[in-house]
């Protein structure tokens, strides 16, 4: 049973709207990000760094510097920027990139869902990002980004959604990266069909936002014994799992590790069969089926017999053949989180990002790999385990600012 509800939100006034929405602060480049905040004074990025252009900042994830981002949260409000719903609602946000539409429910999601393991997890989480966030959380007193969370498809939930969508939105914007966002207000003759059928949903699946599901469910904790709160939920996005997007997360190796390029692919015949292409850009085609690029030239990677065990869910994905059989043994790589020997690029860049990165000398191989599934990702976290580190790029990526959940009053 997946229990969901309205809320009343923090929202931008419709004339600001796509001026304060934001991507988190760390996605911009640093001369992008300074940019933004002397251009544009409705950005939410003032509200989540209010220390930028202090010359003595205050510690990261100290009180201090979450205390200034409440201060600056109550001026965006007293100042009109921001304004608070007079009656709690379900929301309906579209995201268009590329010409695809993603589509979902905004809703506060259940704590209590997540503890019982009905949102289920694919990812591991960091202590102290957990309760680095918890803290934010319970200082702030809001939460601006939500998670991303998928859903096997029903029917009466998408007629819902695409009827109220046929209506006027109360936001349409495009951003500057080319992004059409929309908004609704859900009206309230819907609210009772749409809890009734998300209870009917035994089992939902995290696509994006492990850590502040986890930092919700710390600060649920903390205010444990005083029912009703609104801390007992979490600002988070439904959407129908056909909606979402899954792209292959490549790999950059930025060094040889010693070897000679004959070598790396006298090791890789080991474990692999190698097949030159000629090809301009060449992308693999099927599962189990990677491409590598390398020396100005593409090859096309199979693994042989043995090389993995295909009964088991993590060892048969992609990403763990390629960790255990390339980057362990030939490169030496370890650590996909923290060696800086290899970097990561999603596949929404193409076969061209990896070409170009190459070509460039800033890197000096490059590995593509066949998507994930959605069923993959379910059938991980069925079995309660863990994807591989950057195995999945998830789209759509969700921005910051356009509705905000309060934690501290309904």
């Amino acid at each position: 049973m997946t229990k969901i509800k309205p809320f009343r939100a923090f929202r931008p006034t419709r004339d600001k709207a796509h001026l304060v929405i934001s991507k988190q602060y760390y996605a911009y480049k640093k001369s992008i990000l300074k940019a933004k905040l002397e251009s544009n004074p409705f950005t939410f990025i003032h509200v989540i760094t209010p220390d930028y252009f202090m010359k003595n900042k205050p510690a990261p994830g100290s009180r201090e510097r979450y205390e200034m981002i409440r201060k600056e949260f109550e001026r965006f409000l007293s100042e009109g920027i921001l304004f608070k719903e007079e009656e709690p609602s379900f929301y309906i946000y579209r995201q268009t990139k590329n010409g695809h539409a993603y589509m979902g429910l905004i809703a506060g999601a259940s704590v209590e869902d997540y503890d019982e393991g009905h949102i289920k997890k694919h990812e591991a989480t960091l202590t102290s990002r957990e309760n680095m966030f918890a803290d934010y959380l319970e200082i702030t007193g809001f939460n601006a980004e939500p998670v991303l969370i998928s859903y096997p498809k029903d029917e009466i939930v998408e007629d819902i959604l695409n009827l109220v969508t046929l209506s006027r939105p109360e936001y349409e914007f495009t951003t500057t990266d080319i992004i059409t966002h929309e908004l609704w207000i859900i009206p309230h003759q819907y609210e009772a069909t749409l809890i009734e059928h998300f209870d009917r949903i035994k089992d939902t699946y995290i696509a994006d936002g492990h850590h502040r599901c986890s930092s919700s469910s710390i600060l649920a904790q903390r205010k444990k014994g005083k029912k009703d709160l609104p801390s007992q939920h979490f600002l988070a996005l439904f959407m129908n799992e056909e909606r979402l997007k899954i792209y292959d997360f490549n790999r950059l190796i930025l060094d040889f590790n010693g070897h000679t390029k004959k070598e790396i692919k006298d090791l890789l015949s080991e474990k692999f069969t190698l097949k030159k292409s000629e090809e301009e850009l060449v992308k693999p085609t099927k599962e189990h089926q990677f491409t590598m690029y390398l020396g100005n030239k593409w090859y096309i990677l199979e693994p042989k017999p043995g090389s993995f065990d295909q009964q088991d869910v993590v060892d048969c994905l992609d990403a763990e053949i390629l960790t255990k059989n390339v980057l362990n043994p030939i490169f030496g790589i370890h650590d996909l989180k923290t060696d800086e020997r290899i970097q990561f690029i999603s596949g929404d860049k193409g076969m061209k990002g990896i070409k170009k990165a190459i070509d460039k000398g800033d890197a000096k191989i490059g590995f593509a790999l066949y998507p994930v599934t959605i069923d993959h990702v379910k059938q991980v976290a069925d079995e309660n385990r863990i994807m591989p580190p950057k195995s999945t790029w998830i789209e759509p990526k969700l921005r910051s600012g356009l509705t905000i959940y309060d934690l501290e009053n309904d």
